[in-house]
């Protein structure tokens, strides 16, 4: 069997939709051939090597509400499409610029299957949403399974409950390679809390973007006491102004971006980590998954249709807020750093959790069984 994924980008880039095409590749390891599509970086076109999966890249001229744009997308997809011959192909979405590509090459109903893995509805960009809709309706059509992180993404999704005889779920995971933690992950996350003595330690990571919600972490961080250390990770287009936000709050510090060992030193370091998302656009938590197998009690909003509340369980694993509620949000870290019982309650909880259904291993069985479906 061939399979082509077309993703919007591949690692080394990585994302949460970058991150499940390169575990889906992994889980398929020595079952198949394959092959990976997606843009680049770089406005030149480009083909490597990722893993032992050949990766051909697209050149990017310029990026438009979020979606990649290349002169030279459609022409090499059909180059790579006829060449590698697929039996399924597997198709992040969204992408409607790849899409109206795909769509040209499967037209016709071929012998190929089309999985459609389906990270999260075009919420913000409404506009978009609408112009794309025929499109996908067709992907659905066509589709012969669709694959949603959770199932209340399915419940939440007109798109996916008009078709949820298709649907399966195959939630993300923590990958095992991203939370094993070595005696110099143990020895830099001692530093960590040896340069914070007697401090409650909050940890946030993420892009710095609207739907990450970082703003309100920052404001939740007015409302706290001195006690306290709020650690920030990740970069983005609000990081100066998230800077300028807490201005003056000498709890609060802006670690840029972070190396996977650094991250892992400070999820081990932590006390509490803060997962502070607002949107759907928030469709699972990889790095809420993440952090819940160090062992740690999530604070989290409800966000109705996002897979969030579904990884980290309100009452079992952490604190489930009101969306947007800055004052709660300040009151449930207080709770958790007011009650040392409760916190390792939920931590251990929490990394039970993972344990019981966000690992790698349940992931490449969860993937193994959708393709011996199709």
């Amino acid at each position: 069997m061939k399979v082509l994924q077309i993703s919007n980008y591949f690692p080394p880039h990585i994302g949460g939709i970058e991150q499940v095409a390169s575990d889906v590749c992994s889980a398929l390891e020595g079952t198949c051939e394959q092959k990976v599509f997606c843009f680049n970086h770089e406005k030149g076109d480009a083909e490597d090597t990722v893993d032992g999966v050949q990766v051909v890249r697209a050149g990017c001229f310029a990026k438009v509400a979020s979606q990649s744009l290349s002169f030279s997308y459609g022409r090499l997809l059909k180059k790579t499409f006829l060449r590698f011959a697929p039996d399924v192909v597997v198709f992040h979405y969204p992408n409607p610029f790849g899409a109206h590509y795909l769509r040209k090459l499967l037209k016709r109903p071929p012998d190929c299957k089309l999985i459609l893995w389906w990270h999260l509805d075009i919420t913000r960009q409404k506009l978009l949403g609408k112009l794309f809709e025929g499109q996908t309706k067709w992907l659905l059509r066509r589709a012969a399974r669709v694959v949603a992180t959770s199932p209340n993404y399915i419940a939440g999704s007109a798109h996916l409950t008009s078709v949820r005889e298709k649907c399966t779920v195959i939630p993300c995971c923590a990958n095992a390679a991203r939370i094993a933690a070595d005696a110099a992950v143990s020895e830099r996350a001692a530093a960590i809390r040896a340069a914070h003595p007697g401090k409650i330690l909050l940890f946030a990571v993420g892009r710095h973007v609207p739907y990450k919600g970082i703003e309100y972490l920052v404001r939740a961080g007015k409302l706290l006491d001195d006690r306290f250390v709020i650690a920030i990770g990740g970069k983005g287009p609000l990081t100066q102004s998230l800077r300028e936000l807490a201005a003056g709050d000498e709890k609060i510090c802006f670690l840029g971006r972070i190396p996977d060992d650094e991250l892992k030193a400070w999820l081990a370091a932590c006390d509490i980590f803060c997962f502070p998302s607002v949107t759907k656009n928030e469709a699972f938590g990889i790095a809420l998954a993440e952090a819940m197998a160090f062992g740690k009690p999530a604070v989290t909003f409800t966000i109705p249709g996002s897979g969030v509340n579904y990884v980290s369980l309100g009452g079992v694993t952490g604190i489930e807020c009101p969306n947007g509620d800055v004052a709660a949000y300040a009151a449930a870290i207080r709770t958790l750093a007011d009650d040392e019982a409760l916190r390792l309650q939920y931590g251990r909880a929490a990394k039970a959790r993972v344990e019981e259904n966000f690992t790698s291993e349940h992931f490449v069985q969860n993937v193994r069984a959708l393709f011996a479906e199709v």
